[in-house]
């Protein structure tokens, strides 16, 4: 898979992943039916940004963005924020389609925009990698590392959660579970980030290097 058309792949995932987020932002903060979200316009914005799923899909925009730019990217950090965006994303969309969705009901816009922050951005950018890479980059190592992230958003997450008494998330609401659900729930999250990681990394050393030269 030459250079040019990983280009033309990864700017249609910063297109999608772009629009999605704006779309969602935009719903979010317009959002006035008090039943749904009793919060202000500010805290509305800024739980906006405390998801998973929206930090995840920032990630991979500036991942798309720089792949865009430079398509057999290279750096000290780069393997890290390439395999991050990869575990982050997919996480996000197993738990979003296996958990998440079942229990909502959504409709029009509202679903355009989590189809496309949970379904269509974690394929474009996964399916991107395996065709176009860049490829060799990842080591055991780097999965190491990856699981910084993960862990200081669970961190900073109950924190927040604690004191403003709002978790973004069914599973990791502490005041409905208890720690000792939420800790278990956490635990087959990282079980499922780790298990993937390691087939990213497998999957690295193992696939045609890309992208070439046309």
């Amino acid at each position: 898979m030459t250079i040019e058309r990983a280009r033309a792949w990864h700017l249609l995932t910063v297109l999608v992943c772009a629009a999605s987020l704006v779309l969602q932002f935009y719903l979010s903060a317009a959002n006035k039916n008090t039943q749904v979200s009793p919060f202000t316009v500010g805290t509305r914005i800024g739980n906006f940004f405390c998801f998973f799923t929206i930090q995840s899909n920032l990630i991979v925009l500036a991942v798309a963005i720089a792949l865009v730019l430079v398509p057999d990217r290279r750096g000290a950090w780069w393997p890290v924020a390439l395999l991050d965006a990869l575990l982050c994303i997919t996480v996000t969309c197993l738990v979003d389609v296996v958990v998440l969705r079942p229990q909502q009901h959504l409709g029009g816009w509202s679903n355009v925009a989590d189809l496309g922050l949970h379904v269509v951005t974690p394929i474009l950018l996964v399916v991107g990698w395996l065709l176009f890479g860049p490829r060799p980059r990842l080591a055991w190592a780097t999965l190491g590392w990856s699981t910084v992230y993960p862990l200081a958003w669970v961190a900073f997450t109950l924190i927040r959660g604690h004191v403003v008494n709002w978790y973004p998330y069914p599973f990791i609401d502490v005041s409905t579970h208890g720690y000792a659900r939420v800790t278990l729930n956490v635990a087959m999250v990282a079980v499922l980030l780790l298990a993937l990681g390691a087939v990213f990394v497998w999957l690295d050393r193992r696939l045609p290097r890309a992208p070439v030269q046309p």
